[in-house]
């Protein structure tokens, strides 16, 4: 009787055994993707409004959540393979920003969620069905670029008020719809648009020289992750053909360049934290409307307004909502 016991115990045991593997299994860490366009140190203030994000919804990275980071270094055409490795580790959520890291994610998997801290025109891409129900596993935050460049280029206008021709610095990345709406804000300022495009880093410094031979009065840096990774190659290179730039992040004018005009993008990051915490908490990611960014930065850098001998305006430096020094 008592042998019949144990037996019984034993077999109990064994019976529960599967139940009780998927509970701890269930119970894992859960992992973070984090898909980037550039590397740790040019990506540093974004990183740390995203970790900050997460402290603040009690995720700590290492603690109770783990972060696996793919950097592409500026380098798009490695986005495919790192959202795949994301995707077959796998993880819980991949966090990413830009149209070519979006595109890879959503090729590499259809079923993870994908929280996008910064994307241009989700809808018109085809990464969301609407702002207000994205429907599939993208979401997160949109920033219509090409709502942007035409105050940027007015922004520019009140610097240099005499300005007749500016050059639009594109790569690859660019989208046509941004250029092709920049292009027609510039002639309505009364400014020729002289498009350089480049493909390598070894173009910058031709591209420079370029626009100062061509007589241009400034340079609007169009949004790219590849430009974001030589910003401050780019602002050195300006200074040298004292050529004014204006772009969409204010890292660029922390760098070196003159102006910006955009939303506070590490703001973003810190948002998108909100976004995985509600996912990791059980929500699903095709039903989180896609925010837009309601407040925009102004910078300006007055150490480069004196390198190339430009005198800010008064009312526009009590406008800005930064001013390096």
């Amino acid at each position: 009787m008592e042998r019949r016991r144990l037996v019984g115990a034993g077999l109990a045991g064994l019976v529960l055994l599967p139940g009780a593997v998927r509970a701890q299994s269930s119970t894992r860490t859960p992992r973070i993707g984090f898909l980037n366009n550039l590397n740790p140190a040019v990506a540093a203030p974004n990183v740390e409004a995203f970790l900050q994000g997460l402290r603040e919804r009690g995720w700590i990275d290492g603690r109770n959540v783990t972060i696996v980071y793919r950097w592409a270094d500026g380098d798009m055409a490695r986005h495919p393979a790192h959202a795949l490795e994301l995707a077959k580790l796998p993880v819980d959520v991949i966090v990413t920003a830009g149209t070519q890291a979006v595109r890879a994610a959503r090729q590499a998997t259809t079923t993870i969620p994908i929280v996008v801290a910064i994307m241009p025109d989700p809808v018109g891409l085809g990464f969301a069905a609407s702002l207000a129900r994205p429907g599939g596993n993208v979401t997160g935050l949109a920033n219509v670029f090409e709502e942007l460049t035409p105050k940027q280029l007015e922004v520019f206008r009140e610097v240099v008020p005499g300005a007749k021709r500016i050059v639009l610095l594109t790569d690859r990345s660019t989208e046509d719809r941004i250029l092709a709406v920049t292009e027609a804000a510039a002639r309505a300022l009364g400014l020729v648009p002289l498009t350089l495009d480049v493909k390598t880093p070894r173009d910058l410094d031709a591209s420079m020289k370029t626009a100062r031979s061509e007589r241009a009065d400034g340079v609007l840096v169009l949004p790219s992750p590849f430009f974001n990774r030589y910003r401050a190659r780019i602002a050195d290179l300006a200074i040298a053909q004292r050529l004014p730039t204006i772009s969409e992040s204010a890292e660029y004018v922390v760098d070196g360049g003159l102006l910006s005009y955009g939303p506070n993008f590490p703001q973003m990051y810190f948002r998108a934290a909100a976004y995985v915490d509600r996912i990791l908490r059980g929500e699903t990611a095709g039903n989180l409307p896609i925010e837009r960014p309601t407040t925009f930065e102004l910078v300006v850098n007055e150490k480069t307004a004196k390198a190339l001998a430009i005198v800010i305006p008064k009312g526009l430096l009590q406008r800005a909502d930064r001013v390096i020094r």
